[in-house]
């Protein structure tokens, strides 16, 4: 007679929850980017100044502190939409995989922007996260052949693609273009190394 074990599945979440996690987590980190805002507004912007800062190597936290940061609430605001309906796309594919993405993203933007962005400049901001979960989440469905992610892809490209064009131009001085386009890349690149192979047909 074999013996018992005991039984360590991992039950699997349904949509419902899985969407539910997936709300509260965005809602919970553009919170807290409205909150760090708030911060450095009552200090006289003393949070400006762990932004990012082009290959300054005694400043090197900036690489991760930047997509936390904001040059005001008006620039909070315009990556807290964004932010939300990608980051929430992309979560509901598993929390874990969403965060793992994140990181990446926001490390490969981080440090090509520290590579490459004008001398004597303090960057901020989460826009370069917001172009990567915008490659990300267009393409995944695409890499991964599951059509609810592609139809959902291509709606979000329809609806969002036009500006976040723009966004990559170099056509504003005061727009970080390259860390848009860094950030578009990296999300790219993300969703075709974390593509899950396809079944095998019998």
């Amino acid at each position: 007679m074999g013996t018992n074990t005991p039984d360590t599945t991992v039950p699997e979440w349904s949509r419902r929850e899985r969407a539910l996690a997936a709300a509260k987590l965005m809602l919970g980190w553009v919170a807290l980017l409205w909150a760090l805002e708030a911060v450095d507004y009552a200090t006289g912007h003393a949070l400006d100044q762990y932004g990012l800062r082009p290959r300054d190597t005694d400043h090197l936290i900036g690489i991760v502190a930047c997509p936390f940061l904001h040059f005001g609430f008006g620039h909070v605001a315009s990556n807290s939409i964004p932010l939300l309906v990608f980051g929430f796309v992309a979560a509901l594919g598993g929390i874990r995989r969403f965060l793992a993405v994140s990181v990446l993203i926001m490390l490969a933007d981080g440090i090509g922007s520290w590579l490459i962005a004008p001398p004597n400049t303090i960057g901020a901001g989460a826009s370069g996260l917001v172009y990567g979960l915008f490659g990300y989440v267009v393409v995944r469905g695409f890499v991964e052949r599951k059509p609810l992610n592609v139809v959902v892809g291509l709606v979000i490209a329809a609806w969002w693609g036009g500006s976040m064009f723009l966004g990559i131009l170099p056509t504003d001085s005061g727009v970080a273009w390259y860390a848009h386009l860094i950030g578009l890349a990296a999300g790219v690149a993300t969703a075709l190394w974390h593509r899950r192979p396809a079944p095998r047909l019998s």
